[in-house]
């Protein structure tokens, strides 16, 4: 039997143990910690008790058994690559899911990507996920990567930004259902909707709309079955709450919106009866960075956590080192809104760094101009000035020649509108900025690192608050694997200390807090159970075949 722990060392290594029980005791008047509860008789009160809650048992079990994976956590798109190939496949091969940002990419390069991804995981059954970001004035893009994930195989759809559900998106999902002798229907194309709105959320909470699919089956892309069994299944198998997140956000607190949402899908549910038996899952995103906010989300009823921000830090992110370092230095009030790329005109705004960089700045000066002026001959000369020297550094001419070039090649069918519209024109070029601000920072442009423009929300601060002076402080440290490990890990714990507390236990301070090992030069930064250091990777874990 092990001997009751009064001291704070002996607490910690007892809650810490997750795969084993903790029982709180009183003995001889002092408080104490042990893995076996008190014998009758033997002088020793039983304060308080938690179960074992290992990072493998929080969450819906539903959700990893639907995607095949070992843990309840996503880690979510990032665009233009930086949720790149060695990020989805590192999380892939740990347990996780992970979704490719294919967002802003070429064709080429999706097709690329997600061939390399079904090459390596196709056979094997291991999950991943392709991102699709609503894009309403480039639907050519949407239908593109639908067709590279239909092309590859891809079994699971991260559908992003919709305002309304899309003919291509309902295509991924509608090509997938097949007749089931046992459920009735089936549904090979898995699609995890994020959006931060329950009007929005509805719309995949409910079938796909009778008339977008009776088009589909006149064109020929999906049959007579699948058109009749679509009226049966919900758009999505899951749904993300994205609440305060870096990039296109509402900035909406968690704890208004998950709920929200949750007693949304329970009403419909109670409606409409899921015909597997299980109602569509609701996760959480934005401010996902600490153990404390995973666990807080699983509070709140999350079936799964999603990450984002603090994965743009990442070895394996497609992003530049110096972007890396930047992300490192951030603090809880280092980020800010500023005008996005692809709706700018309607004033949109995505959430980014603003600590290293003018971007925010600069991004909010070209709005109001655009605001403010007709059109780029309406300036006054010192603003047209400050604009060519000091935020495009180009004649305003060779900016509009190269967004003639971008239109003739990718949206030729907005050309007339660039040439007779002067406002539009103005727009063109200040997107251009905007555009090329990511694409600079992806890279690691120094010449332009002033432009930067960084997707960044307030969890990126608070990953390193809870990383600081710890193996996972430096950026050449933090392996995407190694961060979702103890962040569920910590999670764990934390929801022990808390079942504790409830039960009006006060744990002290130096015990209650979740270890991140420290830094040393043996120490390739990967932690083990409960924060104590692994001298090695973690092995790949077995082929979990993935449930259609």
């Amino acid at each position: 039997m092990t001997a009751v722990r009064h001291d704070p060392e002996g607490l910690y290594e007892v809650l810490s143990a997750l795969d084993r029980p903790c029982y709180i005791v009183s003995s001889g008047g002092r408080p104490g910690a042990t893995h076996h509860p008190p014998a009758p008789g033997s002088g020793t009160t039983l304060l308080a008790a938690v179960g074992p809650l290992s990072p493998q048992g929080i969450g819906s079990a539903e959700f990893r058994r639907r995607h095949g994976v070992r843990y309840a956590y996503m880690a979510g798109a990032m665009a233009g690559g930086i949720a790149s190939v060695e990020l989805v496949a590192a999380l892939a091969r740990t347990g996780h899911l992970a979704s490719f940002g294919s967002a802003g990419l070429p064709e080429d390069r999706i097709d690329q990507a997600l061939g390399h991804l079904a090459g390596e995981f196709g056979a094997t059954g291991r999950p991943f996920a392709c991102n699709l970001l609503h894009n309403p004035l480039a639907p050519a893009m949407e239908k593109a990567c639908v067709d590279a994930c239909l092309r590859h195989g891809v079994r699971c759809l991260e559908a992003s930004a919709f305002v309304q559900l899309t003919p291509d998106l309902v295509r991924y999902r509608v090509v997938g259902l097949r007749r089931d002798p046992a459920t009735g229907v089936q549904a090979e194309h898995r699609l995890i909707a994020k959006v931060s709105h329950p009007h929005i959320a509805e719309l995949f909470l409910r079938p796909a709309p009778h008339e977008i699919v009776a088009d589909l089956t006149a064109r020929g892309l999906v049959s007579a079955e699948q058109a009749e069994l679509a009226r049966s299944v919900p758009m999505a198998d899951d749904i993300t709450a994205e609440a305060d997140s870096g990039g296109h956000t509402d900035r909406r607190p968690l704890a208004i919106l998950l709920p929200a949402l949750i007693q949304l899908r329970d009403r419909i549910a109670h409606e409409r009866p899921h015909p597997h038996g299980t109602p569509v899952r609701i996760g959480a995103a934005g401010g996902i960075g600490t153990p404390h906010a995973v666990a807080a989300a699983f509070a709140l009823g999350a079936d799964y956590v999603v990450t984002g921000s603090v994965n743009q830090a990442t070895t394996e992110a497609g992003t530049s080192p110096g972007v890396k370092r930047l992300l490192a230095q951030a603090g809880l009030a280092d980020c800010t809104m500023a005008p996005a790329a692809d709706m700018f005109e309607q004033g949109v705004q995505v959430q980014v760094l603003a600590r290293g960089t003018l971007f925010p700045g600069n991004a909010a000066r070209l709005y109001r101009l655009y605001r403010d002026y007709a059109s780029l001959d309406d300036l006054p000369p010192d603003e047209r000035r400050t604009l060519q020297e000091r935020i495009l550094r180009s004649p305003l001419e060779q900016v509009m020649d190269e967004c003639t070039a971008y239109l003739k090649a990718h949206q030729p069918d907005q050309l007339p509108r660039a040439e007779r519209d002067p406002k539009y024109r103005m727009a063109l070029v200040f997107r251009w900025y905007l555009a090329m601000a990511s694409r600079w920072a992806t890279s690691g442009q120094t010449d332009r690192s002033g432009d930067w423009q960084v997707w960044c929300g307030p969890a990126m601060g608070a990953f390193n608050a809870w990383t600081a002076g710890s193996v996972l402080a430096a950026p050449e440290r933090r392996q995407v694997a190694t961060i979702a490990e103890h962040l569920l890990r910590g999670a764990a714990f934390h929801s022990r200390v808390s079942q504790l507390r409830l039960a009006g236990v006060r744990l002290p301070a130096s015990c209650a807090e979740y270890r991140l090992p420290s830094p040393s030069p043996a120490d390739p930064g990967v932690g083990g159970e409960g924060g104590r250091p692994r001298h090695k990777a973690p092995e790949p874990i077995p082929v979990i075949p993935t449930a259609l």
